[in-house]
């Protein structure tokens, strides 16, 4: 049975960056992206996103961004929720110089007690950045 709104209490998760698999291996991509990041629950389907870790290129990423997840389901105790992840990024040195530029990823999310995990697809942008499946680990702190 899914969470009224009235019964919810915000939350607060952190995360110690990204893992991210790339979709062509045959690149010298970093793909241990360690930083720390912190997401805020602050409605069932709503939370507030910021970070920052080292990204596959080596370079200093941080982002902000809105967590978006209408669908969800309880499979063996676990919640599995289904979404998109919208916000604003910055690091990647062939994509805008570096600097900051929106972008929007799919994510599912599976959360037990207090731990989580964040899946999601990277997009390939051809000549400015590789696609990749990422996971992230989170915690919830409070």
């Amino acid at each position: 049975m899914p969470l009224s709104a009235q019964d919810f209490k915000p939350e607060v998760w952190v995360n110690p960056g990204i893992y991210s698999r790339h979709f062509d291996r045959g690149l010298n991509y970093r793909e241990k992206n360690w930083g720390f990041g912190a997401e805020v629950r602050l409605a069932p389907e709503h939370s507030a996103l910021a970070g920052s870790f080292i990204n596959s290129e080596r370079e200093r990423t941080r982002y902000v961004a809105w967590h978006w997840r209408p669908w969800s389901w309880d499979v063996a105790g676990a919640k599995v929720s289904a979404g998109v992840i919208a916000g604003a990024f910055d690091g990647y040195p062939r994509y805008k110089n570096g600097k900051w530029f929106p972008a929007a990823m799919p994510v599912m999310s599976v959360e037990k007690g207090r731990l989580g995990v964040n899946f999601s697809v990277l997009p390939d942008i051809p000549n400015r950045m590789s696609g990749a499946v990422a996971v992230q680990v989170k915690l919830k702190v409070w």
